[in-house]
């Protein structure tokens, strides 16, 4: 019992380690829209995109990662 647990452990640190890293270029262009605009559904930059890929993928990014995203494709 203590084996598997040791080797469910070490499989969740490894996941975490060697996560890819994934760039803006792999998610929605949402740096050409005004916040808070109509096209922006009334939303922030990073919670439109948020929202974008919750409906693509069914996946939420988190604020932070969406920020960062934004802040790249943005060039701020």
């Amino acid at each position: 019992m203590w084996k598997i647990m040791t080797m469910i452990v070490a499989l969740a640190v490894a996941s975490v380690i060697f996560a890819p890293t994934v760039s803006a270029q792999q998610y929605p262009n949402v740096g050409n829209v005004k916040a808070f605009s109509a096209g922006a559904n009334f939303m922030s930059l990073p919670g439109y995109l948020r929202y974008l890929v919750h409906q693509l993928k069914g996946q939420w990014l988190s604020f932070a990662e969406a920020a960062r995203v934004v802040h790249q494709q943005t060039g701020q």
